[in-house]
């Protein structure tokens, strides 16, 4: 059975808690149990994820991890075991690929299927749904939610409806229906910020976005604000790609303690630099933008760029742009928790800049 053409069968699989979910898999010991993994409470550690246990007590990933343990004292921290979850999340996108392959891996935990010529023998995307979800349980022992729409904004949306071990399922018809009681922060590139600007002007759900005047969004959000408008009709044309371009490349660190010495910071960016332009290099990738990013003791984060006339993928060269950035923040006259250095706006080849008086 084919699908007709101009209506996509999207599912959007999301593997539930997916890092503690493994760790609960396999110590039986910890199910049920608040399961936090991070560094350590007692080093400054930050949450990688949290099981649905611990998440009830308002622990939440990026959370300091004392912080967390003041949230929950009962938790168990586990320090995360990041070849572990790749060697899994290998194992679960091959079970996706048996159904599809067109298959776009988004992130370790979530990736886009388009399964809307491959819907034989199953008959539709909902079956098929249905099946991959029990692969998955039977095979890995774990739980993912699946999202099914007729593009990847709905899918998306509606994977998140129903966690976890959840399905639901969009029909082309009920979109609307669907998104408009939604508050606007499930839209994508809702964040906290966009969210308070629209709520001080009285919208807070989807139906009020799409309820506006054509090109209100556009007016007061420029570009976004035009994406903003088409998701609120659910509109999305992006396809599902089976192949996805690096578009940054990063390192960063937090420290046990927090650094007050300018030659301190100045070292570690300069060993996070290093590390950078050796992803590059691996990755046959250079650089036209090098930002720094810097988190003061207090939690307020800055970041800084600079765009390259010339790309690069030099360490030197790298870091001589990362410690310039450094004079434009308060490192050295504030304390400073964590550091990184990244490269953005990367393209193919090691590209060198000729010395015209060599």
């Amino acid at each position: 059975m084919t699908a007709e053409p101009h209506v996509r069968r999207i599912l959007h699989c999301d593997m539930d808690c997916f890092y503690a979910a493994v760790h609960m898999r396999d110590d039986p010991r910890l199910r049920g149990k608040p399961v936090v993994i991070g560094g350590s409470p007692e080093r400054r550690g930050v949450v990688a994820a949290a099981s649905y246990e611990a998440r009830a007590f308002g622990v939440r990933s990026a959370m300091p991890c004392a912080r967390a343990r003041r949230l929950c004292p009962e938790a168990l921290f586990i320090a995360p075991d990041f070849p572990r979850y790749r060697e899994e999340s290998a194992a679960v996108v091959a079970i996706f690929r048996e159904f599809t392959p067109v298959v776009q891996v988004v992130s370790i935990d979530e990736a886009y299927l388009d399964v809307t010529d491959h819907l034989a023998p199953w008959g539709s995307a909902t079956a098929v749904a249905v099946e991959i979800r029990r692969r998955v349980s039977a095979e890995r022992g774990l739980t993912v939610s699946v999202g099914v729409g007729p593009n990847r904004l709905v899918a998306k949306i509606a994977s998140e409806a129903d966690k976890p071990d959840g399905l639901t399922v969009v029909k082309p018809g009920r979109v609307r229906a669907f998104l408009d009681p939604l508050p606007v922060r499930a839209l994508p590139g809702v964040g906290p910020a966009t969210e308070a600007r629209l709520e001080r002007e009285g919208w807070t759900t989807i139906a009020q976005l799409r309820a506006l005047a054509p090109g209100e969004l556009e007016r007061r959000f420029g570009r976004h604000g035009r994406r903003l408008e088409r998701f609120a009709r659910g509109e999305d044309d992006r396809p599902v790609r089976t192949h996805r371009e690096r578009r940054s490349l990063s390192s960063e660190t937090t420290f046990d303690r927090d650094l007050e010495d300018l030659d301190r910071v100045h070292a570690e960016v300069g060993r996070l630099a290093e590390s950078v332009a050796r992803g590059l290099g691996k990755r046959d990738l250079s650089a036209r933008t090098v930002t720094l990013k810097v988190r003061y003791d207090d939690f307020t984060t800055v970041t800084r760029s600079q765009t390259l006339p010339v790309p690069t993928a030099d360490a030197g060269a790298v870091c001589r742009v990362a410690r310039a950035l450094v004079a434009r923040t308060e490192a050295g006259r504030r304390a400073v928790r964590l550091l990184g250095v990244g490269g953005s706006n990367l393209v193919t080849g090691q590209i060198e800049q000729l010395d015209l008086f060599g």
